[in-house]
């Protein structure tokens, strides 16, 4: 199985265009699932739908939380796609098993005023002050991914028009705009781009750390943290928290849906739906203006 799956990550990698990280994910998923089948001797012919129910029992088992598991089971069932196009199986297993049903919460976001009070927080006169001001500008004015935002280069940024070139999942491009107050961020933060540089002049990335490299987005993710625990914010934010946030605000003033969608690069609208959050007041308030009868 295991040159199978090596095959299967090199198709995912060159064919499909899959991100690194995908391709990562599903390769640890797809060697833990021959890991179990070596201990037990199966081969991969003779996996049916049993051995993999049993396999995701051993997951619960080990208490491993509902989205891990639907994960793997999608690796597991894209993995066996592939071999039975390949003839290398004569069914897909995985087509039949069933996935556990995913919770629904809230994910996190911030209010506008909460916004407000983060933006506000770097200290421009701070050697990293512009460019930490400028990624939360622009992570709020486009509702950009962080592996979108920290992925960025110089040529996909047009200042004078305010709009950026994001390259998402599948390696999928799209054109974001952005408003004037992170225009103006942004090019504060390039005129002192170069005293981050540390005379690394080829680095095409947008946002550097303190040594002239692309940032990364663990850091970007502690950036948000330190910041976060300065405001009156005792919720657990994260940079995706303002991409909710960017889809929330615009849809509480009135933004289409579908609009949404497409500033998110998202497929599905469904996925849009679960980034919008319409607090009580706001929904009463629309109500009351709307509803003939309210």
């Amino acid at each position: 199985m295991r040159k199978n799956v090596d095959e299967f990550l090199e198709y995912l990698r060159y064919e499909r265009n899959a991100s690194s990280h995908t391709v990562a994910a599903y390769r640890r998923d797809l060697l833990q699932l021959a890991v179990y089948l070596e201990g037990r001797k199966i081969r991969l012919s003779q996996v049916d739908n049993i051995v993999l129910r049993g396999w995701l029992a051993e997951l619960h088992d080990r208490r491993l939380s509902k989205t891990s598991v639907v994960r793997k089971l999608a690796a597991v069932r894209s993995f066996f796609q592939y071999c039975l196009k390949r003839r290398i199986c004569d069914d897909n297993p995985a087509a039949i098993v069933a996935r556990p049903k995913l919770d629904s919460p809230v994910p996190g976001f911030l209010t506008e005023g909460e916004i407000g009070q983060l933006l506000d927080l770097p200290d421009k006169d701070d050697r990293l002050g512009p460019r930490d001001r400028a990624i939360f500008e622009l992570f709020y004015a486009t509702g950009i991914r962080v592996s979108e935002l920290v992925g960025l280069d110089l040529g996909d940024v047009g200042l004078d028009e305010r709009l950026i070139r994001v390259r998402g999942k599948g390696k999928k491009e799209r054109i974001v705009p952005f408003g004037r107050p992170a225009a103006e961020c942004l090019g504060a933060y390039l005129e002192k781009r170069l005293t981050l540089m540390k005379g690394n002049f080829d680095e095409p990335a947008v946002f550097l750390n303190y040594r002239g490299e692309r940032i990364t987005t663990r850091s970007v993710e502690r950036l948000v943290s330190k910041y976060i625990r300065k405001t009156s914010v005792r919720r657990k934010i994260s940079p995706h928290s303002l991409r909710h946030s960017f889809a929330s605000h615009l849809l509480g003033r009135g933004a289409d849906l579908r609009v949404i969608q497409e500033l998110l690069g998202h497929e599905s609208l469904g996925t849009t739906q679960k980034y919008t959050h319409i607090d009580l007041p706001q929904l009463l308030d629309v109500y009351r203006k709307s509803h003939p009868r309210a």
